[in-house]
């Protein structure tokens, strides 16, 4: 009787929950939403989906891999066997590089099972396209012809952007939709300077917003990329006592002088002056300079990371492949992969005002508990590789994540080309 009791309760409560769901009472979705999920799951199922695909435009060699490699000719397409390694010898050109990375993805023709891992893969026929790839090399353009701004050479780098969007207009698929499914990287500050504007619409990929103006380049739009770190990754960071092993609380070394909100580097070294344990100082950007910031970075349990002449600058992903963790400085820096990464998690942050109160930051610090950084530097060599460019590209390494990046702001873009298709006024959103 009991268990015939017990039966009937049973089959009345799924009656009842049945009739709730069906009558849209009771929203079990709200209960297990993918946001709630772990990280690591939510990055699971990311992964379940089919790869973005990627039409990449034919541009002759001279908009991209012929700056690297000038014997190449502009009647052989770029490919997987004639793709130039990138230079060892390239300097500072290389924390500019990602375009050359997000276009090696797309050449590299894998092993077989490839596209389990890979974020985009390459489509040859541009209807079945999620998304159109400009490879041209914007910011190497700038580094190559334009650094000096006012060198003739320059003509060289606005005739380039000139003869790209010309391309770009008479395709019939920048037309269909104003070029907003299409990516472009332009990752230093200065790239495409000249006619910018008018790629505004596309998705860009940047490494921050400092000086792009609203009206043209946002969060909601585009894509926040890494620099490619300049120092080499630590790889071997497994010692007996990590916390006790890094002695330097705080470290910096890099230039002071620079513009825009970057003037607070020269101020902060007068504030951080005196202590033991800070190391402070001027430097530029030299093979010997690289190699001393490493071993500072690698000895350090914190890595300042002030503003350059931009929101970010390439100090934080040189820390961040160091497992030192960052103290970020900077009131307008936007992150890479923040909707996927807690940078909580790993870093600092002080304000600006913050930053310039005498002994403030450096007491802060200090009072951090050996548990606490413990936790960052762990996290920290969890999440490194998602800094890494590399080809031929690898499970959720820089490359990949970007593409995923790319495929979050495709669905904006796609509802901003059909309402533009069938409205007969102009746009009252503005």
């Amino acid at each position: 009787m009991v268990g015939k009791a017990l039966f009937s309760i049973f089959f009345f409560l799924i009656l009842l929950i049945s009739f709730f769901v069906f009558t849209g009472t009771l929203d079990l979705r709200s209960h297990f939403s993918f946001s709630q999920l772990p990280q690591q799951h939510q990055l699971s199922l990311c992964r379940t989906r089919s790869p973005l695909r990627v039409f990449m435009y034919d541009l002759p060699p001279r908009f991209n891999i012929g700056m690297l490699d000038h014997r190449s000719s502009d009647e052989t397409p770029v490919n997987a066997r004639n793709l130039p390694h990138w230079p060892s010898n390239s300097g500072l050109k290389n924390q500019h590089s990602v375009e050359y990375w997000m276009m090696a993805s797309l050449l590299y023709e894998g092993d077989g099972d490839a596209d389990e891992t890979r974020e985009a893969v390459r489509v040859l026929d541009p209807e079945t396209a999620d998304v159109f790839f400009v490879p041209f090399f914007s910011s190497m353009s700038f580094n190559s012809h334009g650094i000096n701004m006012k060198d003739p050479d320059t003509e060289i780098d606005r005739q380039l952007q000139i003869d790209v969007l010309e391309f770009l207009r008479k395709s019939k698929h920048w037309q269909r939709s104003r070029g907003r499914d299409h990516v472009i990287p332009m990752q230093h500050p200065n790239a495409f300077r000249f006619l910018r504007d008018q790629v505004n619409a596309s998705i860009l990929v940047v490494a921050d917003f400092g000086r792009y103006p609203k009206s043209m380049s946002y969060l909601s739009k585009d894509v926040v990329a890494p620099y490619v770190h300049v120092v080499d990754s630590f790889v071997d960071d497994d010692p007996p006592y990590p916390f006790e092993s890094r002695t330097t609380l705080l470290f910096f070394r890099g230039r002071t002088v620079r513009k825009d909100e970057g003037i607070i580097r020269a101020k902060l070294g007068k504030i951080l002056a005196g202590y033991d344990d800070v190391h402070y100082e001027e430097s530029i950007a030299t093979g010997e300079g690289i190699k001393m910031s490493s071993q500072g970075m690698r000895s350090s349990k914190f890595c300042l990371n002030p503003a350059g002449d931009t929101p970010s600058s390439c100090r934080l992903f040189d820390a961040i492949v160091s497992h030192c963790v960052p103290v970020i400085v900077s009131d307008r820096i936007e992150l890479p992969y923040e909707d996927e990464l807690d940078y909580n998690e790993f870093s600092i942050f002080f304000s600006v005002q913050e930053a310039l109160k005498p002994g403030y930051m450096v007491q802060q610090l200090r009072q951090i508990p050996k548990e606490r950084w413990m936790k960052m530097w762990e996290r920290l060599k969890n999440i490194s590789h998602h800094y890494e460019f590399q080809y031929p590209p690898k499970k959720e390494d820089a490359v990949n994540m970007l593409w995923r990046q790319v495929s979050h702001k495709l669905s904006r873009a796609k509802l901003a080309e059909h309402r533009s298709r069938r409205l007969k006024i102009p746009d009252w959103w503005g």
